[in-house]
């Protein structure tokens, strides 16, 4: 806005445009502009305080836990859920920042008053039920503060809280029946949030949205791919039942493409299909050999790099860079390390790292230049 005011100035002073031009101009863009956001050091402060301030907190009530009465541990319980959002709630006209801190810091000790006072009172019952009720609690923060936070926790907890039901509801029985319709729901959530922002809306919600699923989406492939590599094992212990089977891909399954939906509407069909690539892993007969399934991995990336393309997002060219390359390796050290020599072995890793390093590379930034251009 101080760069625009100069311009307009200068365009005032030469007779470009007149005084009431330039005021129309000065309210549209300090409209269109909003809220000032805040500098990456500020951020970076108040996420770094407001984890040191939880853990803390956390650390010191763990210490002195058992010097302290039923009803004292109740009572600092309230305070510590409490205490948080109030403290939000004064300085919210002040500074934003450090209002949306303290509310998330709040939220994160609403999950440990939970378990807490379950231990108070001596409830053993069903425990992911105490990961429902703090999911509801960040999603009624996201609700009534629309703060990135509440929303970043609330994206994290709901999944959580279902995946704790289904381990509950499969624990003892088959690994090949329960984990993996966990492993496929993951990936396929975690890569519904990296693919918020299009090209179409890149807002902060879809920000917030993108991180959470780029750090998930890392594990979640390992997890998938461990699981569709070893799907037979646990087959000597008893299945779930049909009904619960068919529950639990019905939620992997919707749950992902209802939240992907809701971000793109219509145009979420390649979020569809990557559900069914994710489930079809399973399909494939891993066990005369796991050849079919570096392939299938292969495509699934080299997917995510043409969406990164489409849709002219750079982070999805470079996560599917990634995934190529892990695959790759995974494949090297798995089927072919093992059948040669030593020295032949390192020879082949040196070359593979260096060759194929230097390929990847270059076409990773010709498709990122081509995202430029066309963006």
């Amino acid at each position: 806005m101080d760069e625009l005011g100069r311009h307009l100035a200068q365009w005032s002073a030469a007779g470009v445009i007149d005084e009431e031009t330039a005021a129309r101009i000065r309210a549209f863009e300090r409209e269109r502009a909003g809220p000032p956001g805040l500098r990456w050091p500020i951020l970076v402060a108040l996420a770094f305080g407001a984890l040191m301030l939880a853990s803390g907190v956390l650390l010191f009530v763990a210490a002195h836990w058992d010097t302290l009465s039923p009803r004292a541990r109740f009572a600092l319980v309230l305070l510590l859920v409490a205490i948080f959002h109030v403290g939000g709630a004064l300085v919210a006209e002040r500074f934003r920042g450090m209002a949306a801190a303290l509310h998330a810091v709040g939220t994160v000790a609403l999950g440990a008053g939970i378990f807490l006072a379950g231990q108070i009172f001596n409830l053993d019952e069903h425990w992911p039920g105490g990961v429902m009720l703090w999911a509801l609690g960040a999603v009624a923060g996201w609700a009534l503060l629309r703060q990135l936070p509440q929303l970043a926790l609330a994206a994290v907890l709901v999944p959580a809280w279902l995946a704790s039901e289904w381990l509950v509801a499969t624990a003892h029985r088959a690994a090949w029946a329960g984990a993996g319709v966990l492993a496929c729901g993951l990936f396929t959530l975690a890569l519904a949030y990296f693919t918020a922002p299009d090209a179409r809306h890149a807002d902060r919600l879809r920000s917030v949205l993108l991180w959470v699923g780029g750090v998930a989406l890392g594990p979640a492939s390992i997890y998938l791919a461990i699981m569709s590599a070893d799907i037979g094992w646990g087959a000597n212990l008893p299945s779930p039942s049909t009904r619960l089977i068919a529950l639990g891909w019905t939620v992997a399954m919707a749950g992902p493409l209802a939240v992907a939906a809701w971000l793109h509407g219509r145009a979420a069909w390649p979020n569809a299909v990557a559900a069914s690539w994710a489930a079809a892993v399973f399909a494939l007969d891993a066990r005369g050999g796991h050849v079919l399934l570096y392939v299938w991995w292969a495509l699934g990336a080299m997917a995510l790099i043409a969406w990164g393309v489409r849709e002219s997002r750079r982070e999805r060219i470079n996560m599917g860079a990634a995934l190529f390359a892990a695959t790759v390796i995974a494949f090297y050290f798995s089927e072919v390390m093992d059948k040669l020599g030593r020295s032949a072995s390192l020879i082949g890793l040196g070359v593979l790292f260096l060759g194929g390093g230097w390929a990847l590379a270059r076409v990773r930034r010709r498709l990122v230049l081509q995202t430029k251009a066309s963006s």
